[in-house]
């Protein structure tokens, strides 16, 4: 459920004490929050923050197309390892049958897979 229109968003008191204070100065420094769901407003936009994910601060530049969004939005807390070690096998092989740079010989030659043959046993053999 969404957060009452008559509410407004919401917004940390103490990030909102931080930006009031840095409104004034030229050279402002990056604003350090742990408040992951805390909601961009549009006083933020042009500043700069570092939003904690868990483990170290991500540094965020707020625009304005990000008004209206949570600040953990930006700031991912897990990472993608990928899934299996076939498809690191299968992203190796691409990689090393790509082309060289345009002034270098390549001795390699391209060479398609062959289909593998179904198993006797298995349902996909043909009778």
């Amino acid at each position: 459920m969404s957060r009452a229109v008559w509410k407004g968003p919401f917004v940390d008191p103490s990030l909102i004490k931080k930006v009031e204070k840095l409104k004034g100065q030229t050279n402002v420094p990056p604003i350090k929050t742990w408040s992951r769901k805390s909601t961009i407003i549009p006083e933020f936009v042009g500043l700069s923050f570092l939003i904690h994910n868990g483990k170290k601060f991500i540094p965020i530049r707020i625009s304005e197309e990000m008004v209206g969004h949570k600040l953990g939005e930006f700031s991912p807390t897990r990472t993608f390892n990928g899934h299996t070690p076939a498809d690191k096998k299968a992203a190796q092989a691409e990689g090393s049958s790509k082309p060289a740079s345009p002034g270098s010989v390549s001795t390699t030659t391209a060479t398609t897979p062959a289909t593998p043959k179904p198993k006797e046993g298995g349902n996909d053999a043909k009778k």
